[in-house]
């Protein structure tokens, strides 16, 4: 067996058919259509090879992919895919290692993953691998690509490293703006998975797709999968109903408030598009809210630097579509907590448009610069 490669236990066809089948309905497709996928994945046995590069990150993003508990999804994903690089999971090192990524790009074909973000600052000197800037392996790589996924929020808008002085950014997008420093490599299908860290199950259910159909899953403006992305936290959280009815937290330590709607601390539910609360983590077990921490929106291209700070009360805040909003005022001016609740449902409800609008702000605090 290739050192190079990542192998699972023996799969029995029962797991292989249940991973087909959940495949098909994360993505919301038919599931008439599971002979099609248990076809498609059967003739791909030991293919596509996949490299994984890791750049400006705290490898969070494999870390929570090889820790997943979810074994069936994570057993196809390795017993069908050849991984041929990753410094976290592979077994080989050093010239190994980057002989393994070198023969791959020749052979061209496979699927890139990109995890972390991709600093520009000083010709990409903040990021090197074995003596190469990551921005320079990242155009290298991608160029022989046949689809390029980026996991994880710095991959995918430049994340948290986005806030500091690597001007680091994701492989299409500087937040909400697109940088154009990868056009030179190509029209690449390119599909974007945020959340810090990245859900197994996104990953699987993409790379799935794409051996089944030879095509990407329908993206939003954002390359984001709408089967993933196309629902708003706020309008499916549990703690809804304490929202509408004004039952804000304001101290933690106060058991008769366990439970309730986390806006006053922070939380960004109004403006986090994902599945987090259907997808779950930790083997379907839990996710933020239900942790009873806020909602950091680390699906939405403005994460980290204009979600801060992400757990103080925010009272003068924005809310897509109407503008700045002193909540103090709104409770005060309806009359009452329960009353409040009403007036700030209904303001939120109201809530059609980005974040920050078109992403201008956005781009005016990266400086209006496209690489």
């Amino acid at each position: 067996m290739d050192i190079f490669e990542l192998r699972t236990p023996e799969l029995t066809r029962r797991d292989f058919l249940k991973v087909a089948s959940a495949a098909v309905a994360l993505l919301g497709l038919s599931q008439a259509l599971t002979p099609k996928v248990v076809k498609a994945l059967e003739e791909s046995l030991g293919k596509p090879a996949v490299v994984w590069l890791e750049g400006q990150d705290c490898a969070g993003c494999v870390e929570s992919f090889l820790n997943s508990l979810e074994p069936p999804a994570t057993s196809i994903l390795l017993d069908t895919i050849s991984l041929r690089y990753n410094e976290t999971a592979m077994a080989a090192s050093g010239h190994q290692a980057e002989d393994a990524l070198a023969k791959t790009i020749e052979e061209g074909g496979y699927i890139l993953v990109i995890e972390g973000a991709i600093p520009l600052a000083e010709d990409g000197l903040f990021c090197t691998i074995g003596g190469k800037p990551f921005k320079d392996i990242v155009r290298e790589t991608a160029k022989n690509a046949a689809a390029i996924v980026c996991v994880g929020s710095c991959a995918t808008y430049g994340g948290i490293p986005r806030s500091g002085p690597t001007d680091a950014v994701g492989y299409l997008f500087r937040g909400t703006q697109k940088h154009h420093y990868y056009d030179d490599v190509g029209n690449k299908p390119v599909i974007n998975l945020p959340t810090c860290p990245l859900h197994c199950e996104r990953l699987v259910a993409v790379i799935v797709h794409y051996l089944t159909f030879g095509t990407v899953p329908e993206l939003d403006k954002f390359h984001r999968p709408v089967a993933f992305y196309g629902e708003n936290q706020h309008e499916n959280c549990e703690r809804r109903g304490h929202f509408d009815a004004g039952r804000f937290l304001t101290d933690w330590g106060d058991p008769s408030q366990q439970g309730w709607c986390l806006y006053l601390k922070g939380c960004k539910g109004p403006w986090a598009n994902q599945d987090c609360w259907k997808r779950l983590w930790n083997n379907r077990t839990n996710y933020c809210i239900k942790a009873n921490h806020p909602c950091v929106a680390c699906s939405e291209p403005e994460f980290y630097e204009s979600v801060s700070p992400m757990y103080e009360r925010q009272f003068d805040t924005e809310l897509p579509g109407i503008g700045r909003v002193d909540i103090d005022k709104v409770m005060a001016t309806v009359g009452g907590a329960v009353a409040a609740g009403v007036g700030l449902d209904m303001l939120v409800s109201r809530a059609t448009g980005r974040w920050k609008g078109d992403g201008e702000e956005s781009a005016k605090k990266d400086g209006g610069k496209e690489s």
